[in-house]
C-alpha cells in the first residue's frame, strides 16, 4: 500500500424500493439528518472529492436508476459509464455506522488497486478481496426492515 491515498469519490446506493422497509430507507431520520444526507456527509467526511447519489432524489449529484428492481450490480451498470474513470467507492444508504476511520482504510487500499481495471484484477490486487473486519464488525450493520432499524436505533440511543 502507498504512504497517501489517491484522490477518490464516492456513491451512496440510495436506489431501490425499500420494500422490506415498507418506506424509503435514505429518508430515514438519523441524528436530526436523513439517513442520505448522512451517508454523503460520512463520504465527504472521509476525504471523498465528489459524492453522487445512486437513485431518483432531488439533488444535482443524484443518477436515477435505469434499470429497474436490478440490485446494486445494475446500478453500477448504469453509473458506470455516466461517470468519470478513478476510484470509486460505493456505500449503502442502510449503513450509517460506517465511520470515517473505516472509510479512510476503505480510501486507502484503492491505492493498489486504483490501476487495475477489471474486477478479477482488484480481487487480486485485494488478495482475494477479503477485508478483516474483527475491529470494525458492529460498522457494517445495515438495517433492510423496521424491526431491523428499530434494533439499531435502540442500541445506538445516546
Amino acid at each position: 500500500m502507498g504512504t497517501t491515498t489517491p484522490v477518490w469519490n464516492g456513491i451512496v446506493l440510495a436506489g431501490g424500493r425499500s420494500s422490506r422497509m415498507g418506506r424509503d430507507k435514505a429518508m430515514l431520520p438519523w441524528r436530526g439528518h436523513t439517513l442520505l444526507d448522512h451517508m454523503r456527509g460520512r463520504l465527504r467526511e472521509a476525504g471523498a472529492a465528489r459524492v453522487v447519489i445512486s437513485g431518483a432524489y432531488p439533488d444535482p449529484d443524484a443518477i436515477p436508476d435505469e434499470i429497474g428492481d436490478g440490485g446494486p450490480a445494475a446500478a453500477l451498470a448504469q453509473l458506470a459509464p455516466k461517470l468519470d474513470d478513478g476510484v470509486w467507492l460505493l456505500v449503502p444508504v442502510d449503513m450509517p455506522l460506517l465511520d470515517t476511520a473505516l472509510l479512510d482504510t476503505l480510501a486507502a487500499m484503492a491505492d493498489e488497486a486504483a490501476s487495475r481495471r477489471s474486477l478479477r484484477a482488484i480481487h487480486e490486487a485485494l488478495e482475494g478481496g477479503v477485508i478483516a473486519v474483527d475491529g470494525w464488525r458492529s460498522r457494517l450493520i445495515n438495517c433492510n426492515t423496521p424491526a431491523e432499524w428499530d434494533t439499531l436505533i435502540a442500541d445506538t440511543d445516546d
